[in-house]
């Protein structure tokens, strides 16, 4: 199968800046001979920060540049001169982006709106130079703080799609058909299972300039939730839609039989889904006559809104998008919506390597560590006979040990 440019899950390794070192410098001037400690503080690390773009709707710009960096705090100087802060690296991600630790499966942060930054890891603070150890006792420290270290973590992002409708059905239920129709989206279309083979995400327009988002995600089969088909890879961008339209073909054996089928697998795989407003729209009704739609409406479930439609003749859909628009802005549905947050559960460490080999990101991305700079973590100490002069930096100093 051809390499997609859809990617919804990377593994990256992140690494902050260590805090610069503070200097031990003795001020030693002309007619100032006992200057006294003016060693300044060492600049703190760079963060790793994380932050939402929607210009960005996949994690593609991440599949190739794994590693992030930041930048080392400066050290300490004379003349109390603080070292200068390290570069944060700044990791755009789309909106929907959900971060989990690649060792434990614990989750770290979720990303869900334009411009909001979260600190991934914080750079190492910066040593104190000597002279904020100076006292009326001991007015020549000899002495100064090492910076704090950096801290490094290897994470998984996870992509959810943000969309206001999501299409749940089985293969070949006419999602993308329907998905077509109503938008500008063009998702491929042909008359076998398992044409979607990722997410597509359309603009359906409504009355008086008004839209909203639908998100068509590939087929769900049973068994989903537990990991055939597709599996779990797509199951989770439906956690991210307010409202689910199930489609399910006029054609099929068993209507209700297909749609508590589908509730199954997602309650399965998240039983908080089962708060989401659900739809149910037959499709392909230019296949049934009158009296077959009146006899299926009798065994359709009676606890949601459903329509009959059909994508190529578009008998329906004028009706579909009423209901569904009437139910996004229904006034409990937009109070249940502002106080829903959706909790994201830790992964399960027993499948947490199978899920990485599954997706191709089981490598080791770890890199070694080399410190340049090896007087860095050294306390600074000197005989009393030690000299000084305007022109030594505290880089000449000779470290005792760790």
């Amino acid at each position: 199968m051809a390499e997609t440019n859809f990617v919804d899950y990377v593994k990256i390794y992140c690494r902050s800046g260590k805090g610069g070192r503070g200097s031990t410098h003795m001020r030693r001037v002309k007619y100032n001979p006992n200057g006294g400690p003016d060693g300044g503080n060492g600049g703190r690390g760079g963060h790793i920060i994380l932050r939402g773009n929607r210009n960005y709707w996949t994690l593609l710009h991440l599949r190739y540049d794994r590693h992030a960096f930041a930048g080392n705090g400066g050290n300490g100087s004379k003349n109390k001169s603080s070292g200068k802060d390290g570069e944060d690296k700044i990791i755009e991600v789309p909106c929907g982006t959900v971060v989990y630790n690649a060792e434990t499966g614990a989750y770290l942060c979720d990303i869900t709106e334009h411009g909001q930054e979260v600190i991934l890891l914080r750079g190492g603070r910066g040593g104190l130079g000597n002279f904020n150890f100076a006292t009326p006792t001991r007015q020549a420290p000899r002495f100064a703080q090492p910076g704090e270290p950096m801290q490094e973590l290897t994470v998984i992002m996870e992509l959810k799609l943000l969309a206001d409708v999501g299409l749940v059905g089985f293969p070949n239920a006419g999602k993308s058909t329907l998905l077509a129709a109503v938008s500008a989206a063009k998702p491929k279309i042909a008359n076998y299972p398992f044409t979607t083979l990722e997410p597509n995400l359309g603009i359906v327009s409504y009355r008086d300039n008004r839209s909203f988002v639908m998100a068509d995600i590939p087929g769900i089969i049973e068994g989903a939730s537990a990991g055939k088909g597709l599996g779990l890879r797509f199951l989770r961008h439906i956690e991210r839609n307010s409202l689910l339209l199930f489609m399910i073909p006029g054609d099929a054996d068993d209507i209700r039989k297909e749609y508590d089928i589908l509730l199954n697998e997602l309650a399965t795989f998240n039983p908080d889904m089962l708060s989401k407003q659900r739809v149910l729209a037959i499709t392909k009704c230019d296949l049934l006559d009158e009296e077959l739609v009146e006899m299926l409406e009798e065994t359709l479930p009676d606890d949601l809104p459903h329509v009959f439609i059909s994508s190529v003749t578009g008998s329906g859909v004028s009706v579909l998008k009423d209901i569904l628009w009437n139910e996004l802005n229904r006034e409990n549905f937009q109070a249940e919506l502002s106080k829903e947050s959706l909790v994201h559960r830790s992964k399960d460490m027993g499948k947490l390597q199978d899920e990485l080999r599954a997706m191709g990101q089981d490598d080791d991305l770890t890199i070694e560590y080399e410190d340049i700079d090896e007087m860095d973590d050294f306390e600074y100490e000197f005989d009393d006979d030690f000299e000084f002069d305007d022109q030594e930096s505290d880089a000449d100093a000779e470290p005792l040990g760790r």
